[in-house]
Formats: structure tokens, sequence, C-alpha cells
């Protein structure tokens, strides 16, 4: 509806005059009303279309929520069936999880953990195979190839399954060290059993260990009882020495390295003239008092495990002063025939009044048993300490 702007009178859109002033109508006048109608009708469209934007992105975000949460939710499940060692269960929890927001980091890692255990289980599977087999080395490459597929990933359930591995890891070193002892493996390859052994923490490993340990005492003992014989103490020391890095709470590896200090000390102080005199001295009172100082209590010979041929005794002191470096001569016998003849020294070094002491020699290079041969002890030395 239009109106004259002289008159007010209303006049419709086609005419050009007014009917009731007479005056033109300005041509202008139907633009603005063209525009004003224009208005009028499209002024809600944008109104209407934010409103219906704003109510979905509002609706999308209720869905979103509502997603993410029922996500967490089967996330948390997922964890509780790998907690539980229910694998397969787990990964379907987190493979909903996904499904339900794509891009939920925590859950692509815990399917990738899942999938990963199966792995490690499978390989755990394979090396007890392996191992039934004696393959040692394989069965041990399968439990380090589990090891590294556990890189990438810590926690409780990782702990579980490192326990697993390390396990299964100590279980296949312990068989294999218990094959390796069957073959008499040398002294050098002793030392080396010794370390992986002593690496292994459990009970069974520990047997093994005290085993080789005693092994490489007894070795050590005999080869610088042999040198300290010749009076090659620093050669004697050295062995000492060596065998104390493996067995250092040995005491009859510290009272021999005892005993050669002051043969070594008594040796370069006294020289020959001394030793003379002393070793007289002790043959003169072993004379005189040839059975109030020292008592054999026992001696024997028995097979190691190892066959090879071992002398054990015991003395006991019977003096009224102490005494040291008490030495055993012996012999031994084939069919009343005299084949071998050794010293050897009693520990501890120092025996006090009714102190017992014990003296033990492993002969490596004589295999017979024992039973065919005979042990005479020949005589008994020592020195007294006042």
């Amino acid at each position: 509806m239009l109106h004259c702007p002289y008159c007010g009178s209303i006049v419709k859109v086609e005419e050009k005059y007014c009917v009731s002033c007479g005056e033109v109508l300005p041509e202008d006048i139907h633009l603005r009303s063209h525009i004003k109608k224009k208005f009028n009708r499209y002024w809600i469209y944008p109104f209407v279309t934010f409103i219906l934007i704003l109510f979905l992105v509002i609706l999308f975000d209720k869905f979103l929520e509502n997603q993410t949460s029922k996500a967490l939710k089967n996330y948390t499940l997922g964890e509780q069936q790998i907690e539980d060692g229910n694998y397969e269960a787990a990964e379907e929890y987190f493979l909903t999880a996904l499904n339900q927001k794509p891009n939920f980091n925590q859950a692509e890692t815990g399917l990738e953990f899942t999938k990963i255990t199966v792995m490690i289980n499978e390989l755990i599977e394979k090396s007890n195979t392996e191992l039934n087999q004696n393959n040692f080395q394989p069965a041990l490459s399968l439990i380090k190839e589990a090891e590294n597929l556990l890189n990438n990933f810590d926690g409780a359930a990782t702990s579980t399954l490192v326990d697993k591995i390390v396990s299964q890891q100590d279980k296949v070193k312990i068989e294999q060290l218990k094959s390796l002892l069957t073959e008499s493996p040398s002294i050098e390859e002793l030392k080396v059993l010794l370390w992986e052994a002593d690496a292994i923490k459990n009970n069974e490993a520990d047997d093994i260990t005290n085993n080789i340990r005693s092994q490489i005492v007894d070795f050590i003992f005999s080869k610088a009882s042999e040198q300290l014989s010749k009076k090659q103490f620093n050669d004697a020391l050295l062995i000492v020495e060596d065998g104390l890095k493996y067995a250092p709470q040995s005491e009859k590896l510290q009272s021999l390295k005892t005993t050669i200090e002051k043969e070594k000390v008594s040796f370069e102080i006294t020289q020959e003239q001394r030793i003379q005199q002393a070793i007289d001295t002790a043959l003169e009172e072993q004379e005189l008092n040839e059975t109030d100082a020292i008592e054999v209590v026992s001696v024997k010979l028995e097979n190691d495990k190892q066959g090879n041929l071992v002398v054990k005794g015991e003395v006991k002191s019977v003096a009224t002063i102490p005494i040291s470096s008490v030495l055993i001569e012996y012999s031994l016998l084939m069919n009343d025939t005299e084949f071998l003849t050794n010293d050897i020294y009693v520990y501890p070094d120092t025996l006090y009044p009714n102190e017992k002491g014990n003296f033990e020699f492993t002969h490596y290079d004589i295999d017979q048993v024992e039973k065919d041969i005979e042990i005479v002890i020949n005589r008994v030395t020592w020195y007294t300490n006042y």
C-alpha cells in the first residue's frame, strides 16, 4: 500500500498521479515500496537458519559427549580385562571404544598392547618348545624378541609381562647351565658360568651358583697349595687372589692366603738358613712331643662328582700354646706301593689348644676309585707362636 507524499492519500501502485490532489507521484516511491516489501518478506530466513544451526551444533555436541562417555567406559573395561589376563575380551572393548571415538589415542595404545601381549605369549610358548628340545640359544632369542616388543610400553600390566619374560629367560638359562655342567667344563669355563648363574635370582640358581663356586674354590686351593709347596709364593698368591674374585667369602681361600703370606715373609726374612733352622726346630719338637702337639683325628679318600680323587682330613691341637702353619705330608699307595707324596696345609692357619683344623686336596690327575688307593700320613709339622 502506497501513500501520496503530497496529500497523504492512498494511491495504487500502478498509478502515476494522485487521484486526490492530482500531483505526479515520484518514481522512487515505487522503489521504496519494493525494498520495504522484500525486507518484510526475507528478514526471517537468516534468523531461522541461525537457530537451526545452533540447534544442530548443540545436538551434535551432546552426541559426541555421549559417545566419548561410552568410549571411556569401554576403555576402562578393556583395561580391567588386561589386568585379568583376558586379552581377547580386552581387544573387543578397545575396538568398540575406537568405533565410538575414532581418535581415542589411549584406546589405540591399549589395542596395540593387547596384540603385542598375544604375540609375546606366543613367543614364550615357542621358547618352551625350543627348550624342551634343548635348543637353548633359539629359546633365548625368542625371549629377547619378546622383550623388544615391550620397549614402547610401561605400567602395571607391562610389569606383569616383564616378570613373565624374565621368569622364562631364567628358566632357559638354568637348564642351559645344568646342561653345560654335565660336560665337565674347564676352570675358566666355570668362572664364566659362575657369573651367569649368579645373575639369576632364584633358589635353584643359587644352588647352582654355590656348586660352581665350590668347584672353583677346590681347584684354586689345590693349585695354590701346589705352588706353595714349591715355595712359589707369588704364583700361589696370584692364584688365590684370582680365586677370591669368585669366592670372596671363602674361609678356605682366606686362610690359605694368610698361610702363603706368612710363609713368604718368613722365607724373605730368614732365607734358607732360617728356614732350615725352623724346619730342624720343628722336627726336633715333633720328635720330643710327637703326640702332644697335633692329633690326626681322621683322614679319608673320596671321589668328587667329576671323578677326581679328593683327600680330606681333620686334625686337633692338643698343645698348650697356639700353633700355626700346620703341614701334613701324606703318601698314596696302590697295592702297598707308594706312587705319590704330597704336602698340604691345614686351615685355619692358627690352631689354639683343643681347636680342630681341616685339610683337603683334590688330585685332578688321579681318577682312580678311592677304595683302590690307600693313604698314609708320613709326618706333621707346625710352627709355635711363642
